[in-house]
């Protein structure tokens, strides 16, 4: 097995030994706190840009599993304490391993994710490099960023998915770098589903006269993504809207809203959210780094859930223009489905719009 090196910016090195391709990569370094889901995890395009910690110590015992996928790996690079070369589940059809090496994806196994995390929580996240040498080029780590991350994951053409049950309604879906769980849920609820890419302009998504706009998730810092945010200050108010995770921020930039990047994010599939109109708190699925500033959208939206850890802004409704947008993922899988909820409060929405 051959050796290599996690080189975080603050200058810490961690040794451990290479899996997947054997090549480097520089990305930014981020703990997930997921007990089950590596696949969803590393099919999941928000984490385009980023080296995946996970902080369960072994990882790949119930192997590859394609049916599970979201979406295409876009991860930087993989970091796990142990990994299983032995998977044993019924479903497997392969070991972790060759998936990493089949997509591009350099990893390390053997090291102390444990110090690691703590790292990361009392610091902050941070650039990292997964390398052959204990020595790379400091500045290239330095000067990483996650950038134009939302062109790399979206869809590169529209697309069609059917229902599963009778049609109810038709649903126009802005892919950001969509989970494919979202599409699932609006197929079994109904809803034919009009996927688009992220470039798409409002007058386009508006020809095709859906009943009601789905945002999706998606990578990287909201506030660079100048064009789409223009197109949602088009579309909101026309027809009823659902955001979730870069949806909901970005439907915030569009309000007037700001946002401000989390010290280590929320990454994982244990997240307790709290609802402000009631008693209730769900556990959650969630992968973000930035988080909506509820306090810059007074008197133009109301803030619906909070963090039970943090108190940060978990979802916002905006009165008069049948929207609503959460940061936590409803529709998580290798996760809570606590939330799934929010579907058929989207569906009620277009119900209501149409009668």
């Amino acid at each position: 097995m051959k050796k290599a090196y996690l080189i975080l910016k603050n200058g810490t090195v961690f040794e451990g030994t290479k899996i997947g391709a054997d090549t480097e990569s520089i990305g930014e370094v981020v703990f997930t706190t997921g007990m089950e889901g590596y696949l969803e995890t590393l099919t999941d395009p928000s984490y385009a840009g980023q080296i995946v910690v996970q902080t369960f110590p072994l990882i790949g015992n119930y192997g590859v599993i394609f049916p599970d996928f979201e979406g295409k790996c876009a991860v930087k690079g993989y970091v796990v304490r142990s990994l299983c070369d032995a998977p044993s589940n019924f479903r497997s059809e392969g070991e972790l391993n060759a998936f990493l090496k089949e997509e591009g994806v350099c990893g390390i196994c053997g090291i102390d994710t444990r110090a690691l995390t703590k790292i990361l929580r009392e610091e902050g996240v941070m650039n990292g490099m997964i390398s052959d040498s204990p020595a790379p080029p400091a500045k290239a780590i330095e000067d990483y960023a996650v950038t134009g991350v939302v062109a790399q994951v979206t869809s590169g053409e529209k697309q069609e998915f059917p229902p599963e049950t009778p049609e109810k309604y038709r649903v126009a879906l802005l892919d950001y770098g969509a989970k494919k769980s979202i599409v699932k849920n609006l197929q079994k609820r109904g809803c034919r589903v009009l996927s688009f890419p992220a470039d798409t302009p409002a007058e386009e998504l508006l020809e095709a006269d859906p009943d009601g706009i789905m945002l999706s998730n998606g990578p990287g810092d909201p506030a660079e993504n100048v064009f789409e945010i223009e197109q949602i200050r088009k579309l909101i108010g026309k027809k009823p809207l659902f955001g979730i995770c870069l949806g909901h921020q970005l439907t915030a930039l569009a309000m007037g809203g700001r946002t401000v990047k989390l010290k280590y994010g929320h990454h994982g599939a244990n997240q307790p959210v709290k609802e402000l109109r009631g008693a209730r708190t769900y556990i959650t699925s969630q992968n973000h780094g930035y988080a909506v500033l509820a306090d810059s959208l007074a008197g133009v939206g109301e803030e619906l859930f909070i963090n039970a850890n943090d108190n940060s802004c978990e979802g916002m409704e905006y009165p008069g223009l049948n929207a609503f947008t959460v940061q936590f993922h409803p529709e998580a899988n290798g996760g809570p489905h606590d939330t799934e909820f929010l579907f058929d409060r989207f569906l009620t929405m277009m119900e209501k719009n149409n009668a």
